[in-house]
Protein backbone atom coordinates (compact mmCIF):
# COMPACT_ATOMS: atom_id res chain seq x y z
CA UNK A 1 0.00 0.00 0.00
CA UNK A 2 1.14 3.62 -1.03
CA UNK A 3 1.26 5.16 2.25
CA UNK A 4 -0.84 8.29 2.89
CA UNK A 5 1.19 11.34 3.42
CA UNK A 6 -0.11 14.88 4.18
CA UNK A 7 0.23 17.44 0.70
CA UNK A 8 2.60 20.03 1.11
CA UNK A 9 1.09 23.12 1.09
CA UNK A 10 4.19 25.46 0.41
CA UNK A 11 3.74 26.25 -2.76
CA UNK A 12 1.85 25.69 -5.74
CA UNK A 13 4.82 24.04 -7.54
CA UNK A 14 5.31 22.32 -4.53
CA UNK A 15 1.89 20.80 -4.24
CA UNK A 16 1.98 20.05 -8.16
CA UNK A 17 4.94 18.00 -7.76
CA UNK A 18 3.40 16.25 -4.69
CA UNK A 19 -0.04 15.22 -6.21
CA UNK A 20 2.05 14.00 -9.49
CA UNK A 21 4.50 11.72 -7.39
CA UNK A 22 2.04 10.57 -5.52
CA UNK A 23 -0.49 9.62 -8.80
CA UNK A 24 2.26 8.23 -10.55
CA UNK A 25 3.27 5.65 -7.53
CA UNK A 26 -0.32 4.83 -7.18
CA UNK A 27 -0.62 4.04 -11.11
CA UNK A 28 2.54 2.35 -11.06
CA UNK A 29 1.70 -0.12 -8.50
CA UNK A 30 -2.31 0.02 -10.17
CA UNK A 31 0.31 -1.30 -13.20
CA UNK A 32 2.12 -4.02 -11.70
CA UNK A 33 -0.21 -5.51 -10.08
CA UNK A 34 -2.78 -5.71 -13.30
CA UNK A 35 -0.11 -6.32 -15.92
CA UNK A 36 2.97 -7.84 -13.91
CA UNK A 37 5.85 -7.26 -16.03
CA UNK A 38 6.01 -11.22 -16.78
CA UNK A 39 2.49 -11.62 -17.04
CA UNK A 40 2.71 -10.53 -21.34
CA UNK A 41 -0.29 -9.61 -22.91
CA UNK A 42 -1.31 -12.97 -25.67
CA UNK A 43 -3.97 -12.94 -28.67
CA UNK A 44 -7.10 -15.22 -27.67
CA UNK A 45 -7.42 -18.35 -29.68
CA UNK A 46 -9.92 -17.97 -32.25
CA UNK A 47 -13.08 -21.05 -33.08
CA UNK A 48 -13.36 -22.85 -36.21
CA UNK A 49 -15.98 -20.32 -37.90
CA UNK A 50 -13.91 -17.72 -36.75
CA UNK A 51 -10.87 -18.88 -38.73
CA UNK A 52 -12.75 -19.27 -41.68
CA UNK A 53 -14.43 -16.23 -41.82
CA UNK A 54 -11.29 -14.33 -41.72
CA UNK A 55 -9.87 -16.54 -44.27
CA UNK A 56 -12.87 -16.08 -46.30
CA UNK A 57 -13.35 -19.38 -46.88
CA UNK A 58 -15.98 -21.94 -45.84
CA UNK A 59 -16.11 -24.66 -42.65
CA UNK A 60 -16.53 -26.81 -45.37
CA UNK A 61 -12.76 -25.92 -46.98
CA UNK A 62 -11.52 -25.94 -43.37
CA UNK A 63 -12.29 -29.76 -42.69
CA UNK A 64 -11.35 -30.97 -46.31
CA UNK A 65 -7.56 -29.56 -46.25
CA UNK A 66 -7.27 -30.19 -42.93
CA UNK A 67 -8.31 -34.00 -43.95
CA UNK A 68 -5.89 -33.40 -47.14
CA UNK A 69 -3.37 -32.89 -44.47
CA UNK A 70 -3.03 -29.53 -46.36
CA UNK A 71 -2.79 -27.60 -43.64
CA UNK A 72 -1.35 -28.97 -40.14
CA UNK A 73 -3.89 -29.36 -37.08
CA UNK A 74 -4.17 -26.65 -34.35
CA UNK A 75 -2.31 -27.18 -31.12
CA UNK A 76 -5.63 -26.71 -29.40
CA UNK A 77 -8.45 -29.40 -30.07
CA UNK A 78 -11.26 -29.49 -27.54
CA UNK A 79 -13.59 -31.90 -27.73
CA UNK A 80 -13.21 -32.27 -31.39
CA UNK A 81 -13.76 -28.55 -31.95
CA UNK A 82 -10.64 -26.82 -33.55
CA UNK A 83 -9.51 -23.16 -32.10
CA UNK A 84 -7.04 -21.34 -33.80
CA UNK A 85 -3.93 -18.99 -32.08
CA UNK A 86 -3.43 -15.91 -34.34
CA UNK A 87 -0.30 -16.85 -35.66
CA UNK A 88 -1.68 -20.26 -36.92
CA UNK A 89 -4.38 -18.14 -38.85
CA UNK A 90 -1.24 -16.19 -40.01
CA UNK A 91 0.45 -19.78 -41.51
CA UNK A 92 -2.51 -20.82 -43.06
CA UNK A 93 -2.70 -18.10 -44.97
CA UNK A 94 0.90 -18.56 -46.17
CA UNK A 95 0.23 -22.12 -47.13
CA UNK A 96 -3.18 -21.71 -48.86
CA UNK A 97 -1.68 -18.55 -50.58
CA UNK A 98 1.25 -20.69 -52.26
CA UNK A 99 -1.78 -23.27 -53.72
CA UNK A 100 -4.24 -20.64 -54.50
CA UNK A 101 -5.30 -19.70 -58.05
CA UNK A 102 -5.71 -16.18 -57.19
CA UNK A 103 -2.84 -14.21 -56.78
CA UNK A 104 -3.38 -11.80 -53.18
CA UNK A 105 -6.25 -13.79 -52.45
CA UNK A 106 -5.27 -14.99 -48.57
CA UNK A 107 -2.18 -12.21 -48.32
CA UNK A 108 -3.41 -9.42 -49.82
CA UNK A 109 0.17 -7.45 -49.46
CA UNK A 110 1.20 -4.65 -51.93
CA UNK A 111 2.32 -5.64 -54.82
CA UNK A 112 5.19 -4.34 -57.39
CA UNK A 113 4.16 -0.84 -57.81
CA UNK A 114 1.39 -0.49 -55.15
CA UNK A 115 3.02 2.31 -52.86
CA UNK A 116 3.10 2.34 -49.27
CA UNK A 117 -0.12 3.12 -47.43
CA UNK A 118 0.15 5.90 -44.58
CA UNK A 119 -2.77 6.83 -42.92
CA UNK A 120 -2.51 9.27 -40.14
CA UNK A 121 -5.67 9.67 -37.29
CA UNK A 122 -5.51 12.96 -36.37
CA UNK A 123 -7.42 15.89 -34.02
CA UNK A 124 -6.80 18.21 -31.07
CA UNK A 125 -10.05 17.48 -29.86
CA UNK A 126 -9.42 15.28 -27.01
CA UNK A 127 -12.21 12.38 -26.99
CA UNK A 128 -12.23 11.82 -30.49
CA UNK A 129 -11.33 7.93 -30.30
CA UNK A 130 -8.18 8.42 -32.25
CA UNK A 131 -6.59 5.74 -30.06
CA UNK A 132 -9.55 3.70 -29.84
CA UNK A 133 -10.06 3.59 -34.01
CA UNK A 134 -6.43 3.22 -34.38
CA UNK A 135 -5.87 -0.06 -32.35
CA UNK A 136 -9.19 -1.41 -33.96
CA UNK A 137 -8.25 -0.27 -37.63
CA UNK A 138 -4.40 -1.97 -36.85
CA UNK A 139 -6.12 -5.05 -35.48
CA UNK A 140 -8.30 -5.23 -38.52
CA UNK A 141 -5.79 -5.49 -41.07
CA UNK A 142 -3.47 -7.84 -39.43
CA UNK A 143 -6.59 -10.31 -39.13
CA UNK A 144 -7.23 -9.90 -42.78
CA UNK A 145 -3.53 -10.81 -43.39
CA UNK A 146 -1.86 -7.59 -44.31
CA UNK A 147 2.03 -6.03 -42.56
CA UNK A 148 0.55 -3.29 -40.03
CA UNK A 149 2.80 -0.85 -38.33
CA UNK A 150 1.82 1.51 -35.84
CA UNK A 151 3.17 4.51 -35.16
CA UNK A 152 2.55 6.36 -31.70
CA UNK A 153 2.88 9.65 -32.00
CA UNK A 154 1.35 10.43 -28.46
CA UNK A 155 3.96 11.35 -25.92
CA UNK A 156 1.07 9.69 -23.52
CA UNK A 157 1.51 6.14 -25.06
CA UNK A 158 -2.26 5.16 -24.97
CA UNK A 159 -1.58 3.36 -28.37
CA UNK A 160 1.76 1.55 -27.06
CA UNK A 161 -0.14 0.35 -23.94
CA UNK A 162 -2.82 -1.25 -26.43
CA UNK A 163 -0.18 -3.07 -28.20
CA UNK A 164 0.99 -4.42 -25.20
CA UNK A 165 3.88 -2.05 -23.81
CA UNK A 166 3.29 -0.90 -20.75
CA UNK A 167 6.28 2.26 -20.78
CA UNK A 168 4.88 3.23 -17.13
CA UNK A 169 6.72 -0.23 -15.83
CA UNK A 170 8.81 -2.13 -17.52
CA UNK A 171 9.57 -0.73 -21.24
CA UNK A 172 12.69 1.10 -21.07
CA UNK A 173 13.64 0.45 -24.79
CA UNK A 174 14.11 2.71 -27.40
CA UNK A 175 11.09 4.68 -29.13
CA UNK A 176 10.03 6.44 -32.38
CA UNK A 177 11.73 9.97 -30.57
CA UNK A 178 14.59 7.94 -30.63
CA UNK A 179 14.54 7.09 -34.78
CA UNK A 180 13.20 11.17 -35.38
CA UNK A 181 15.50 13.24 -32.84
CA UNK A 182 18.33 15.22 -34.29
CA UNK A 183 21.11 14.26 -32.44
CA UNK A 184 22.29 10.46 -32.33
CA UNK A 185 19.24 9.32 -34.14
CA UNK A 186 18.71 5.38 -34.26
CA UNK A 187 17.69 3.62 -37.44
CA UNK A 188 14.03 3.06 -38.02
CA UNK A 189 14.28 -0.96 -37.26
CA UNK A 190 15.76 -0.87 -34.05
CA UNK A 191 12.62 0.80 -32.54
CA UNK A 192 10.78 -0.95 -33.99
CA UNK A 193 8.82 -3.78 -31.89
CA UNK A 194 6.88 -6.63 -33.28
CA UNK A 195 3.64 -7.43 -30.90
CA UNK A 196 2.05 -9.97 -30.06
CA UNK A 197 -0.54 -10.08 -32.40
CA UNK A 198 0.50 -11.60 -35.59
CA UNK A 199 1.30 -9.16 -38.40
CA UNK A 200 1.63 -6.20 -36.38
CA UNK A 201 4.37 -4.23 -35.20
CA UNK A 202 5.04 -0.75 -33.23
CA UNK A 203 7.13 1.84 -33.08
CA UNK A 204 6.09 2.67 -29.87
CA UNK A 205 6.27 5.97 -27.69
CA UNK A 206 6.72 7.50 -24.62
CA UNK A 207 7.06 10.58 -22.58
CA UNK A 208 10.62 11.81 -23.63
CA UNK A 209 8.41 11.87 -27.56
CA UNK A 210 7.43 15.25 -26.18
CA UNK A 211 11.19 16.84 -26.23
CA UNK A 212 10.64 16.32 -30.08
CA UNK A 213 8.35 19.45 -29.71
CA UNK A 214 10.76 21.60 -28.18
CA UNK A 215 14.06 20.23 -30.14
CA UNK A 216 12.35 21.10 -33.62
CA UNK A 217 11.77 24.43 -32.56
CA UNK A 218 15.31 25.08 -31.59
CA UNK A 219 17.28 22.71 -34.48
CA UNK A 220 14.72 22.14 -37.31
CA UNK A 221 16.37 24.34 -40.55
CA UNK A 222 15.96 24.41 -43.75
CA UNK A 223 18.79 21.44 -44.61
CA UNK A 224 17.07 19.61 -41.58
CA UNK A 225 13.51 19.99 -41.54
CA UNK A 226 11.36 18.95 -39.03
CA UNK A 227 8.58 17.88 -41.11
CA UNK A 228 10.27 15.24 -43.39
CA UNK A 229 11.90 13.36 -39.84
CA UNK A 230 8.78 11.05 -39.74
CA UNK A 231 8.74 10.18 -43.71
CA UNK A 232 12.27 9.82 -43.60
CA UNK A 233 12.38 7.57 -40.67
CA UNK A 234 9.32 5.38 -42.26
CA UNK A 235 11.17 5.39 -45.57
CA UNK A 236 13.49 3.07 -44.09
CA UNK A 237 11.27 0.51 -43.73
CA UNK A 238 9.13 0.78 -46.31
CA UNK A 239 9.47 -2.57 -48.00
CA UNK A 240 8.60 -4.42 -44.77
CA UNK A 241 4.86 -3.07 -44.43
CA UNK A 242 1.58 -2.74 -46.34
CA UNK A 243 0.18 -0.18 -44.66
CA UNK A 244 1.21 2.25 -41.71
CA UNK A 245 -1.40 3.93 -39.43
CA UNK A 246 -0.51 7.06 -37.09
CA UNK A 247 -1.90 8.73 -33.77
CA UNK A 248 -1.40 11.53 -33.27
CA UNK A 249 -1.02 13.40 -29.87
CA UNK A 250 -4.67 16.18 -29.06
CA UNK A 251 -2.58 19.00 -30.67
CA UNK A 252 -1.58 20.58 -33.93
CA UNK A 253 2.26 20.98 -32.64
CA UNK A 254 5.59 19.76 -34.71
CA UNK A 255 4.58 16.01 -34.23
CA UNK A 256 1.06 16.05 -35.99
CA UNK A 257 2.57 18.27 -38.55
CA UNK A 258 5.59 15.95 -39.36
CA UNK A 259 3.11 13.21 -39.14
CA UNK A 260 1.08 14.88 -42.16
CA UNK A 261 3.97 15.60 -44.25
CA UNK A 262 4.21 11.52 -43.88
CA UNK A 263 1.08 10.25 -44.92
CA UNK A 264 -0.46 9.41 -47.89
CA UNK A 265 -4.16 9.52 -46.50
CA UNK A 266 -5.78 11.88 -43.80
CA UNK A 267 -9.01 10.63 -41.28
CA UNK A 268 -9.91 13.05 -38.63
CA UNK A 269 -12.54 11.36 -36.03
CA UNK A 270 -15.14 13.42 -34.50
CA UNK A 271 -17.22 13.27 -32.37
CA UNK A 272 -21.30 14.76 -33.37
CA UNK A 273 -21.48 17.25 -31.36
CA UNK A 274 -21.91 20.49 -32.03
CA UNK A 275 -18.60 21.47 -30.26
CA UNK A 276 -16.48 18.94 -31.68
CA UNK A 277 -17.54 20.01 -35.07
CA UNK A 278 -16.65 23.69 -34.10
CA UNK A 279 -13.39 22.73 -32.73
CA UNK A 280 -12.85 20.71 -35.70
CA UNK A 281 -13.36 23.28 -37.91
CA UNK A 282 -11.00 25.40 -35.93
CA UNK A 283 -8.65 22.01 -36.33
CA UNK A 284 -8.79 22.02 -39.50
CA UNK A 285 -8.61 25.52 -40.27
CA UNK A 286 -4.76 25.67 -38.60
CA UNK A 287 -3.78 22.56 -40.27
CA UNK A 288 -4.81 23.71 -43.87
CA UNK A 289 -2.34 26.97 -42.72
CA UNK A 290 -0.09 24.81 -41.73
CA UNK A 291 0.26 22.50 -44.92
CA UNK A 292 0.62 25.68 -47.07
CA UNK A 293 3.29 26.98 -45.26
CA UNK A 294 4.93 23.24 -45.49
CA UNK A 295 4.05 23.05 -49.41
CA UNK A 296 5.91 26.27 -49.37
CA UNK A 297 9.21 25.38 -48.37
CA UNK A 298 9.06 22.40 -50.75
CA UNK A 299 6.98 19.31 -49.28
CA UNK A 300 4.34 17.91 -51.54
CA UNK A 301 1.25 17.29 -49.54
CA UNK A 302 -0.89 15.31 -51.98
CA UNK A 303 -2.61 12.96 -49.77
CA UNK A 304 -4.77 10.13 -51.86
CA UNK A 305 -7.75 10.39 -49.34
CA UNK A 306 -9.06 12.64 -46.93
CA UNK A 307 -11.76 11.46 -44.56
CA UNK A 308 -13.98 12.59 -42.04
CA UNK A 309 -14.79 9.56 -39.54
CA UNK A 310 -18.11 9.97 -37.19
CA UNK A 311 -17.17 8.58 -33.97
CA UNK A 312 -19.29 7.56 -30.73
CA UNK A 313 -22.10 7.61 -32.96
CA UNK A 314 -25.59 7.20 -31.52
CA UNK A 315 -28.07 5.70 -33.72
CA UNK A 316 -31.07 6.83 -31.05
CA UNK A 317 -30.08 10.06 -30.16
CA UNK A 318 -31.66 12.63 -32.27
CA UNK A 319 -29.64 15.63 -32.19
CA UNK A 320 -26.32 13.87 -32.85
CA UNK A 321 -28.26 12.19 -35.98
CA UNK A 322 -29.13 15.88 -36.91
CA UNK A 323 -25.29 17.09 -36.62
CA UNK A 324 -24.02 13.88 -38.61
CA UNK A 325 -26.62 14.65 -41.34
CA UNK A 326 -25.64 17.82 -41.72
CA UNK A 327 -21.67 16.92 -42.03
CA UNK A 328 -22.91 14.68 -44.64
CA UNK A 329 -25.14 17.19 -46.87
CA UNK A 330 -21.87 19.49 -45.95
CA UNK A 331 -19.01 17.39 -46.83
CA UNK A 332 -21.26 14.42 -49.03
CA UNK A 333 -18.17 11.39 -49.47
CA UNK A 334 -15.31 13.28 -47.47
CA UNK A 335 -17.45 11.95 -44.66
CA UNK A 336 -17.17 8.66 -44.04
CA UNK A 337 -20.12 5.90 -44.70
CA UNK A 338 -19.20 3.98 -41.81
CA UNK A 339 -19.47 4.79 -38.06
CA UNK A 340 -18.08 4.11 -35.44
CA UNK A 341 -20.81 3.66 -32.60
CA UNK A 342 -21.10 4.70 -29.06
CA UNK A 343 -21.14 1.07 -27.04
CA UNK A 344 -20.41 -0.37 -24.09
CA UNK A 345 -18.40 -2.91 -25.85
CA UNK A 346 -16.28 -0.97 -27.29
CA UNK A 347 -15.38 1.26 -24.19
CA UNK A 348 -15.37 -2.24 -22.50
CA UNK A 349 -12.65 -3.70 -24.19
CA UNK A 350 -10.22 -0.23 -24.28
CA UNK A 351 -10.58 -0.28 -20.36
CA UNK A 352 -9.00 -3.56 -20.76
CA UNK A 353 -6.51 -2.61 -23.49
CA UNK A 354 -7.90 -4.64 -25.80
CA UNK A 355 -9.83 -3.79 -29.29
CA UNK A 356 -12.71 -5.78 -30.01
CA UNK A 357 -10.99 -8.48 -32.19
CA UNK A 358 -9.18 -10.04 -28.95
CA UNK A 359 -12.63 -9.76 -26.91
CA UNK A 360 -14.46 -13.53 -27.08
CA UNK A 361 -18.42 -12.48 -27.92
CA UNK A 362 -19.88 -14.67 -25.48
CA UNK A 363 -18.16 -12.95 -22.94
CA UNK A 364 -20.51 -9.48 -23.70
CA UNK A 365 -23.93 -9.23 -24.20
CA UNK A 366 -24.12 -10.82 -27.80
CA UNK A 367 -26.41 -7.99 -29.43
CA UNK A 368 -23.93 -5.48 -28.01
CA UNK A 369 -20.49 -6.98 -29.30
CA UNK A 370 -22.35 -7.98 -33.06
CA UNK A 371 -23.65 -3.98 -33.51
CA UNK A 372 -20.22 -2.81 -32.27
CA UNK A 373 -18.00 -5.30 -34.09
CA UNK A 374 -20.34 -4.54 -36.72
CA UNK A 375 -19.41 -0.81 -36.91
CA UNK A 376 -15.66 -1.45 -36.74
CA UNK A 377 -15.71 -3.71 -39.11
CA UNK A 378 -17.38 -1.36 -41.62
CA UNK A 379 -15.13 0.86 -40.96
CA UNK A 380 -12.45 -1.64 -42.15
CA UNK A 381 -13.87 -2.57 -45.43
CA UNK A 382 -14.25 1.18 -46.23
CA UNK A 383 -10.86 1.97 -45.72
CA UNK A 384 -9.42 -1.57 -47.31
CA UNK A 385 -11.30 -0.21 -50.35
CA UNK A 386 -9.66 3.14 -50.25
CA UNK A 387 -6.83 1.13 -50.33
CA UNK A 388 -6.86 -1.24 -52.85
CA UNK A 389 -8.57 1.79 -55.00
CA UNK A 390 -5.18 3.48 -54.79
CA UNK A 391 -3.37 0.83 -55.78
CA UNK A 392 -5.57 0.20 -58.82
CA UNK A 393 -6.94 -3.17 -57.83
CA UNK A 394 -10.46 -1.50 -58.30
Amino acid sequence: MIPVTPLSADRSSTLATDISERLNAAIREHLLAAFAPDNTKKLREFSAPEAAELLDVSGQFMRKVHAEGVLPEPAVNRGGRRYYSGQEIWQAREILERTSRKKGHYLPRRMEGEKLQVWQLMNFKGGSSKSTTTIHLAHYFALQGYRVLVVDLDPQGSLTSMCGISPEIEFDGPTIYDAIKYEDSVPMAEVIVQSYFPGLSIAPSRLILSEFETESAVHSSPEIPFYFKIRDALAQVEADYDLVLMDSPPQLGFLTIAGMAAATSIIVPMTPSMLDVSSTAQFLELAGAYMGVIEEAGAALDYDHFKLLITRDEPTDIPSQQITSFMRALFQDRVMSATALKSTAISDATMLKQSLYEVVRSDMTRATYDRARGSMDAIGREIKAMIHQTWGRI
